[in-house]
């Protein structure tokens, strides 16, 4: 165990230690945003956006090797995609009578059958890989710098607007009564949860991405049910599943990718054997 430390703080391990910083990074945003999601059940939402975020990467790249617009960058794709579908979903389900999961499956297979249709006519190579299942190991600088950035943007919004989120998430019609504009708060957060998805796609990968958002946020809602505790297990959990399955995957020399997963997924079904069993010693006792 001492050489395995030895060896994580070699300069060599750099790379290990920018993964590292990113994955902590991003832990109060994921916390915040993954914690509205999984209250708000809106879950589905979030891998629409991700998914339809690979169209506007296609089409993007597309519009920047064939019609040489050099501003159409991948990262500029996904986030009109994201945004695009996230708003298109929250619009049709507040204005239309359509029902949302069906809105949600055709925007999520919309998504993905344009990026892939414009990415088999883009000339060149195209890591599709890369943004499916993303590599921590291979975030720079800049995605650091990103990631704070998405961190104001998300976390500074979610304490102003503590006590509508709140409203909105558990009991939206008691907060359209106290005169709470829920549709334009349910729209806000779509809106927010589309740029983390897309922020967090080129250092996680939109697999890993949407694992983030809702187990650590999931694991939480198992040992609390109020909204700024469960934001803040949710980050600290985040902390914990993004470091320690790093350091496993160094350990055993596999994708950090799934190892994350494995070891968020794991702990989430711990929780949910730890409350369920909760669960039933209450009403024993209550039976009692």
């Amino acid at each position: 165990m001492i050489e395995l430390f030895k060896e994580l703080f070699r300069p060599e391990m750099s790379f290990l230690h920018l993964a590292v910083a990113v994955g902590l990074l991003a832990s109060p945003a994921l916390g915040v945003i993954g914690t509205l999601v999984v209250t708000k059940r809106i879950s589905s939402i979030a891998g629409a956006g991700a998914h339809a975020a690979l169209g506007g990467v296609g089409i993007a790249l597309f519009l920047q090797r064939v019609l040489l617009w050099s501003w159409c960058t991948a990262t500029v794709g996904a986030v009109a995609g994201a945004l695009a579908a996230a708003l298109l979903v929250g619009i049709v389900s507040l204005t239309a009578s359509e029902r949302e999961d069906t809105v949600i499956a055709v925007v999520w297979a919309l998504g993905m059958s344009l990026g892939l249709l414009f990415l088999d006519k883009t000339p060149g190579y195209v890591d599709l890989q890369g943004f499916l299942f993303g590599n921590i190991l291979l975030v720079t600088k800049t995605d650091l710098w990103m990631t704070l950035l998405l961190d104001v943007v998300v976390v500074i919004p979610a304490i102003v607007f503590y006590n509508p989120l709140l409203a909105s998430c558990f009991d939206g019609t008691f907060a359209v009564l106290r005169g709470v504009r829920t549709p334009v708060f349910y729209l806000i957060l779509l809106a927010l949860t589309a740029l983390t998805v897309v922020l967090l796609i080129n250092v996680a990968g939109i697999v890993l991405v949407i694992a983030l958002l809702t187990l650590p946020a999931a694991a939480a809602g198992c040992f609390t049910r109020h909204l700024w505790s469960m934001m803040l297990w949710s980050g600290i959990l985040s902390a914990l599943f993004i470091s320690s399955g790093l350091l496993l995957s160094f350990w055993f020399e596999l994708p950090s990718g799934p190892v994350i997963v494995l070891v968020a997924a794991i702990v989430y079904v711990i929780g949910l054997l730890i409350s369920s069993r909760r669960g039933r010693r209450g009403s024993v006792a209550g039976g009692n």
